[in-house]
């Protein structure tokens, strides 16, 4: 694994905090209804992207993940200013604004979504792995999930078939204790949802997902093992949301206590204290970063909000390939 440095502290703090201010900055504009649809946050489990981009070949891994799904693909190189317009619905986003919150996506990035259907995105991610295999391209595809799709019938065939074609995947639950507002503990008779990965013989294990040292560990043995051709692995993150499901969340399922105890270990705060403990940077130097991506921020709401919104003919331009598709009537 590369080695963890002082400037990988450094950018993981950087990165990190831009990601939740990021958020943050969407959720103040979806009160105004600048934002419309569902808006489900990633506050809270930004180690899980940390860790897993420093062990990944930007150049050739990809990833594939659910609705929340707004930092990612800005992890993996995509601008953060057209994020910010996809949501908006504006025709800089990444889809031309006709995607929004659940549909970030970038073929140039290799980030492949971004999907509302829950557990969707879990054959989907085999395939892309099937594909490099079958095309010979060592590329390893991470494949996310939340701790409520791993209850999908689709993750158990995805799982038998990319065990028997040893496919170049890493499947990944993002377990943040609930699905929707459902705890772990109501939706099986165990809590070790590793424990999945077994019955297939696939290598499997948990990480603390709230440490971007921990993550970067694990996805790196398990990208190599399937970069080898040894086929896929199957880990959870033990990770926790600080905000709700989406924002319509009244979060009537657990308590504030509860949260404040998540809190003392965020991922944030823990890569900062390192960054103090070590002191590699003054604290001059953090206030800099923090005024830096404040700056950032403003500059993507500011594209975002000057960006025009598509023509109504974008709808037919975008959704079908061929121009004179014959069933295509204009109204």
């Amino acid at each position: 694994m590369k080695p963890v440095t002082k400037q990988t502290y450094i950018d993981w703090y950087k990165n990190m905090l831009f990601w939740r201010k990021f958020e943050d900055k969407l959720a103040a504009v979806y009160i105004q209804q600048k934002v419309r649809g569902f808006l489900h946050l990633y506050n809270g489990q930004e180690a899980v992207l940390a860790g897993a981009l420093h062990a990944m070949d930007l150049t050739k891994d990809k990833m594939i993940t659910a609705y929340r799904n707004h930092v990612q693909p800005i992890g993996m190189g995509v601008d953060a200013k057209k994020v910010f317009a996809e949501l908006y619905g504006k025709v800089t986003g990444t889809s031309h604004g006709m995607g929004g919150s659940m549909h970030i996506f970038s073929k140039e990035h290799r980030f492949y979504g971004g999907h509302g259907i829950v557990g969707g995105q879990i054959p989907l991610g085999a395939g892309i792995a099937f594909a490099d295999k079958y095309f010979d391209r060592d590329g390893v595809t991470l494949t996310y999930f939340g701790d409520g799709a791993a209850r999908q019938g689709s993750l158990h065939e995805t799982f038998n078939m990319a065990m028997n074609w040893k496919l170049p995947v890493v499947f990944i639950c993002e377990n943040n204790g609930y699905a929707m507002g459902t705890s772990v503990e109501r939706t099986a008779n165990h809590e070790d949802i590793w424990k999945l990965g077994l019955g297939y013989e696939m290598p499997c294990g948990p990480v603390d997902g709230m440490n971007p040292v921990k993550v970067a560990e694990a996805m790196h043995e398990a990208i190599e093992r399937a970069r080898r051709g040894d086929g896929p692995t199957f880990l959870e993150m033990k990770t926790y949301r600080y905000r709700g499901h989406s924002m319509s969340d009244a979060q009537h399922y657990r308590t504030k206590d509860e949260v404040a105890e998540y809190k003392k270990i965020d991922p944030i705060t823990q890569v900062l204290d390192i960054i103090k403990d070590k002191n590699y940077l003054s604290q001059d130097e953090i206030d800099a970063i923090d005024k830096g991506v404040k700056s950032e921020v403003a500059e993507c709401v500011k594209y975002a909000e000057e960006s025009p919104y598509p023509e109504v003919k974008q709808l037919y331009d975008v959704v079908y390939e061929q121009e004179d598709y014959p069933f295509l009537k204009h109204r």
